[in-house]
């Protein structure tokens, strides 16, 4: 069993991030060097609860924890509020305190949801991120952003708040459905388009073991990406300006999101969509060539993933984009690729422009 560790430096805050193959059992054990407190409260969904969250409370009961098990509706149509209030109303039951800890066992959903209750029960309580897909494995799960959506957008309300340990088993993607595999690796590519050119060529000299998901080239894919992660979030913890780089394809994303109802479309395939958006703009503003684009399309679509646009009119795309976080008084920030490798963010005024580039509402 190798592992790899990673430690995202951020002085009182720092932890470490575990890589590794059938490492889930060693749950309690970190659980254990996290906090003093012996009450535990597993938060999970009914998909993922029933495939290891027997393992995970055995593993937290025989280090020392009295556990609590919360089971919340999958999917994200369930990261709202009332959720959130249900999960609220256990913890209270099951009288945890401050000194308890919290365990976001799942994907990004669960991941967020928990994590946004950690940072809110009782002013916050500390928490562990095990996440179980491929996409808060080398996301969502890493740099503390928690949160919920609202019926206006995604992830609108929520706190910075870091867990203590996250603890990443490969293991767990074998069980994880075809579609949402293949969304968990549009966050993969990210990491490479904006951030590390060489490690984009790795993933393109290696789709077919990704998409066999050979357990050697997800460790070293996931530890890569988050390791990326990790030095993007020492130097600007709360998004501030370096971190806005990881919104890459996610201002078009999530307004696809928002539009196909947070259910049709995936959050990894709407990312998909929005880097090649990006890449498209990036082209047309002398960022990067064609050549570049070409290549983020076809790894894209190599491994699974969509690139079009769904239809919606353009006065659907301005409404949502304009509710996103990133829009500012004068116009909306763009996370644009330059070449591959680097990133530029531009403040662009006119989505006109944009949308004339980028094929909206066509």
């Amino acid at each position: 069993m190798t592992i790899e560790t990673l430690r995202v430096e951020l002085g009182e805050r720092s932890y470490d991030i575990r890589v590794g193959s059938a490492i889930i059992g060693t749950i309690g054990a970190v659980c254990r060097d996290a906090v003093a407190g012996r009450r535990v409260a597993v938060v999970t969904n009914t998909t993922v609860g029933p495939l290891y969250a027997d393992g995970v409370v055995d593993s937290l009961t025989a280090a020392g924890f009295t556990v609590l098990r919360i089971e919340i509706p999958d999917g994200e149509e369930h990261k709202t509020s009332v959720t959130l209030t249900s999960v609220y109303d256990e913890l209270i039951k099951g009288g945890l305190t401050r000194d308890s800890l919290l365990v976001a066992l799942g994907g990004g959903v669960v991941g967020d949801l928990a994590g946004y209750a950690a940072a809110t029960y009782l002013r916050g309580v500390p928490f562990v991120q095990v996440p179980t897909t491929l996409l808060a494995q080398v996301d969502s799960s890493v740099g503390g952003k928690t949160g919920i959506n609202h019926p206006l957008g995604k992830n609108l309300i929520g706190a910075f708040h870091q867990p203590r340990a996250v603890l990443i088993d490969v293991d767990t993607l074998a069980t994880l459905p075809q579609r949402e595999y293949l969304g968990g690796l549009a966050e993969v590519i990210k990491y490479g388009v904006v951030l590390d050119g060489e490690f984009f060529a790795f993933l393109e000299q290696n789709v077919s073991a990704l998409l066999a998901r050979d357990r050697q080239t997800l460790v070293r894919a996931i530890t890569r990406c988050c390791a990326l992660k990790a030095w993007v979030v020492e130097q600007d913890e709360r998004e501030t300006g370096l971190r806005a780089v990881l919104n890459y394809g996610h201002t078009f994303g999530h307004a696809v999101e928002a539009l196909t109802g947070y259910t049709a479309v995936l959050h990894g395939e709407a990312v998909a969509i929005g880097m090649v958006r990006a890449a498209v703009l990036a082209e047309a503003r002398g960022y990067s060539s064609a050549g570049d684009t070409r290549r983020i399309r076809a790894l894209v679509e190599a491994l699974g993933l969509p690139t079009e646009l769904p239809s919606f009119d353009a006065g659907s795309y301005r409404d949502v984009l304009l509710r996103d976080k990133k829009a500012r008084d004068r116009g909306l920030d763009f996370v644009l690729n330059r070449g591959i490798g680097g990133h530029e963010i531009v403040r662009i005024e006119n989505l006109s422009e944009v949308f004339g580039i980028c094929g909206v509402g066509e």
